[in-house]
């Protein structure tokens, strides 16, 4: 079938694929972006057993193929009796690789951060948390826009492990092994949505250097 041919009679599951895949990802970002914000504060925590956890968390989630640890959660848990929906299980293996890098990306964003700030902030009596959420937090996601742009595109193309589950409707992986198993769709299934991921991570990407040019801290 033609490309042509394939939107005609694909195309509406071809929208349906793309806003799951756009869903998938919104989702999945905003947890490991909350989980790599919260992973980050206990590495620079001044307690050594939380930095020790929350690298171990990092080295485990950091160097863990996203498809491995769906299979654990899909097929291995339920031996332990821990049972996710399938979706749930999509998200949380989406989310948690994610957050890993998250956390790395905003460590590189405080260590921009001179250390007369946090110094002046003790001195002023400023608490840990207040250190953090007036000082280091605010310059650290304005020094982060972009690499945390790469990580929204790299998190929509992680959410390509859903095609290993029955999801329904399928996301723009899992719709091209939809259409080849009912029809012959060929390689031209496959050029329509690496044209879809293309698009949406050109537009991720824009937004990104938008937004990083509005709040980018001129030193």
């Amino acid at each position: 079938m033609t490309i042509l041919q394939l939107l005609d009679q694909y195309g509406k599951d071809y929208l349906l694929a793309l806003l799951t895949t756009w869903r998938l990802t919104a989702v999945s970002f905003t947890v490991a972006f909350i989980a790599g914000i919260l992973v980050t504060v206990l590495r620079i925590s001044p307690v050594k057993l939380l930095r020790n956890t929350a690298n171990i968390y990092i080295q485990i989630f950091r160097n863990i193929p996203g498809v491995a640890l769906l299979i654990v959660l899909v097929y291995a848990l339920p031996y332990l009796d821990i049972v996710f929906s399938y979706m749930t299980c999509v998200l949380i293996a989406t989310s948690l690789i994610p957050s890993a890098f998250c956390s790395e990306y905003l460590m590189t964003g405080i260590n921009t951060i001179k250390a007369g700030q946090i110094e002046a902030a003790r001195a002023l009596g400023f608490t840990f948390f207040k250190i953090i959420r007036h000082i280091i937090l605010p310059q650290t996601l304005r020094a982060s826009v972009l690499p945390l742009t790469n990580l929204l595109i790299a998190t929509m193309l992680t959410t390509a492990i859903a095609s290993q589950v029955p999801l329904n409707p399928q996301d723009l992986t899992g719709i091209v092994d939809h259409i080849n198993t009912h029809d012959t769709g060929g390689i031209a299934a496959f050029i329509i949505s690496a044209l879809l991921y293309c698009a949406s991570a050109l537009i991720i990407g824009k937004l990104g250097n938008f937004i990083d040019k509005k709040v980018r801290i001129i030193r």
